[in-house]
């Protein structure tokens, strides 16, 4: 996004914040592209015939974001952080449904990108990810929430470290960390 953008951003975030809850209208126009293409990113790494498509992931988010009420988002990288949790959780409800529907197999992820848990790019469940993360933020919500930042929020190092109010030297060595815990504790719960 454009530097000019990104003040528009933070303005309507500051807005909000304030509780004027017309400029959450006025921001999702300014928003939406960066949001469809987090969206994409999260659906790219799902399965080939995913009937799930990008604007329903977005506005199902957006629907998700407006009931919770206006949270106090630090800056725009905090914003799309937590965009990216609320389609992390449509996502992982989804998967849980259809894994339920079905009773077979898990629904599947890459572990590319962001994360590279896996070396060799080999899929991951998406139930087994999120009930790991689920575990490592009740031993560790910081690392916890660091992944969700980096890998589903897809924020840079930087970035995490504002939002979290950290050194990005704790965010680099929480990171590590987390992959780490995330790599064995997903093959300890049956994953090849």
């Amino acid at each position: 996004m454009a530097h000019s953008s990104s003040n528009i951003v933070t303005e309507l975030l500051a807005k909000w914040n304030a509780g004027d809850r017309d400029a959450m209208h006025v921001l999702v126009p300014v928003v939406y592209r960066e949001l469809r293409r987090l969206a994409h990113q999260y659906l790219r790494r799902e399965r080939p015939n995913h009937t799930l498509q990008s604007t329903a992931l977005v506005h199902e988010a957006y629907l998700r974001l407006q009931r919770q009420g206006a949270p106090h988002f630090v800056n725009r990288a905090h914003f799309f952080a937590i965009s990216a949790q609320l389609m992390r959780q449509v996502l992982v409800e989804y998967a849980r449904g259809k894994h339920a529907a079905k009773r077979h197999g898990g629904y599947q992820v890459p572990l590319d990108g962001a994360v590279d848990l896996i070396k060799n790019r080999k899929r991951v469940d998406l139930i087994a990810l999120d009930d790991a993360l689920q575990e490592l933020s009740r031993l560790d919500p910081q690392q916890s929430r660091i992944v969700e930042l980096r890998f589903f929020g897809g924020l840079s190092i930087d970035e995490t470290s504002r939002v979290l109010g950290i050194s990005a030297a704790t965010v680099k060595r929480d990171w590590a960390t987390a992959r780490v815990w995330l790599h064995r504790e997903i093959h300890r719960n049956g994953q090849k």
